[in-house]
Parts: C-alpha cells; structure tokens; sequence
C-alpha cells in the first residue's frame, strides 16, 4: 500500500533528517518506532506532502505521491503532535469548518459525517464545548475525528498518546484499533508500549534511516532464548551478555538482559518483548558508531 524509496531530506542548517530511507507498509496499523530525533516527524510530514524531499519515490496505493501531491491529500488524515484550535470555536464548529476545508460541500452529509465521528470518538455529549478547554484525552480523540473527516485511505499520526494518563491511553488504544480496519494507519511513538499493543507491523528508526521493520512478532521471535531476568544489585557480566533495561519494580531493582547463554546464577530466562528488541537495536547502533569512530 505504502512503499517509499531511497527518500532523503537535509535542512538548510545541514541536518540529515532522512537519508536514504526504504520503508514498506501495508492497511492496519503501521507503528513507527525510535528516539526523539531520529527523524519521524520529518518522514511523516514528507509523506503528508507538507515538505518536499530532496530525493526518493513515495507510492501510496499506485499513487506516485512526488508527482501527484493533491491526489494524496484527498486521502490523507493527518494529526501532527502538536496542533493548534480556535480559541472560541465549539467542537462541531471546528469539525464543520475542517469539514468545508476538506471539500465536504454537501451540507446534509458533512453533518450525517460530524455526528458520526463524534460518536465514535465519543464526543458527542461535549459537541458544543470549544475545543481549547478540553483535556488532552479529549484533545486528542478530536484530532483524530478532523484526521478522519473525508474517511482518508491513509491516517498519520504522530505521537497521538504524549501527554496522556493511563486511562486516556487506553481509551485511544481502542479507538485507533477500531478506526485502523481497511486503512493504512502510521502511529509514530518513542512509546513501546503503545507499538507493541497496537502494531502487527513495525519499522525501528535511527538518525534518519529505517534500521529494522517488519511484521512485530517475527521481530521478536529470535530473541525467544536469550532474554533474561535479574532482579536486585546487578552482579558482574560476562562479555557477551548486555544490559537492555534497568528499572524497578516495588522499589526492587530488575534488569533485563540479552545473552544467548544464561549468565550466571540467580538469572531467570524471561519473555522477549519489543521493547528488548528495540533496546538491543539501540545498543548495536551506539556500538556501531563508537567502533567507526575510533577507527
């Protein structure tokens, strides 16, 4: 559905945002995974067409999006991380307003559609509150019915959970499943948590490039034998063996380890998840860069 190559994008400050970047995805949700500064906002906003890059193809459904950048956006639902609202408009007002921007002329039906996605983001009961009082679930669950007014073959959101408590997380977590059936949805987070429970498919980036991706679970899969649970003070490591996570649980230190043997006594093998696989790939890359460094 989604297919990009050799795409790359350097700013006028001379920041590589993407270099030379390949990435497939296909319809459901599509998460987009690494730190802060790896570039995802740039390859997101590259694909929503708002700024063009140097090089590269981008397809979306046969669609060359390069050439074509108005086709795309009659398709395209996008919630950047931060967005801005009205001061004074309601919740409907602005949803009709982004509604006539979008092309939806059809005054019956472009309301039929407002009340539709207001139920199913479940802001009806607030329709005539303004938008800039919402709390940021709230906020949130109204970017998403904006990104999907025009019913968008292609949805984008990045960071769509920042700032939200546990409750609201949950609450988007299950709008965007139920929202992600026959469309391409791309959820870019540093979040893990949030990629793993949501995404089937999954693409780690790093200074600009796509340095891992595929279907989530065959990403994990290889490191079924070799992830291993310490809890307490760490003792010494052998060589091979690298520390992924430390963090607590009750106030008791736990560390989570990656070992293809078990490294020593009081070790416990554990469950991989993507996170360990997301730390792994981090620590190989920084080992990486070191290496060539001192070279």
């Amino acid at each position: 559905m989604l297919h990009i190559h050799q795409l790359t994008k350097t700013y006028a400050d001379g920041t590589a945002a993407l270099r030379q970047l390949n990435l497939s995805a296909g319809a459901g949700i599509f998460g987009l995974l690494g730190p802060n500064g790896a570039g995802k906002s740039s390859l997101l906003r590259t694909i929503a067409t708002l700024q063009a890059p140097d090089s590269g193809d981008i397809q979306f459904n046969q669609l060359n999006v390069r050439q074509q950048p108005a086709l795309l956006r009659a398709q395209l639902g996008y919630l950047p991380q931060e967005f801005g609202v009205y001061p004074h408009m309601s919740c409907y007002a602005m949803l009709e307003h982004i509604a006539i921007l979008k092309g939806l002329t059809d005054r019956h039906s472009r309301r039929q559609q407002i009340s539709q996605l207001l139920a199913q983001t479940n802001l009806t009961a607030v329709a005539g509150k303004t938008v800039a009082h919402f709390s940021g679930g709230m906020r949130q669950r109204f970017g998403i019915a904006q990104a999907l007014l025009g019913a968008p073959l292609l949805l984008i959101l990045d960071e769509p959970s920042a700032g939200l408590d546990p409750l609201e997380r949950q609450q988007l977590h299950n709008l965007l499943a139920e929202i992600s059936q026959q469309r391409l949805v791309i959820l870019s987070s540093h979040l893990v948590d949030d990629i793993e429970q949501l995404c089937p498919q999954v693409a780690i980036m790093l200074t600009g490039q796509i340095v891992l991706q595929g279907q989530t679970q065959q990403l994990i899969e290889p490191l079924a034998d070799s992830i291993w649970l310490y809890s307490g003070s760490m003792p010494a490591l052998p060589p091979q063996a690298s520390i992924l996570q430390r963090s607590f649980l009750r106030g008791v230190e736990q560390h989570r380890i990656y070992a293809e043997q078990c490294p020593g006594p009081g070790f416990m093998r554990t469950a991989p998840s993507l996170q360990d696989r997301y730390f792994l790939t981090l620590a190989k890359s920084t080992a990486l860069d070191s290496k060539e460094q001192t070279q």
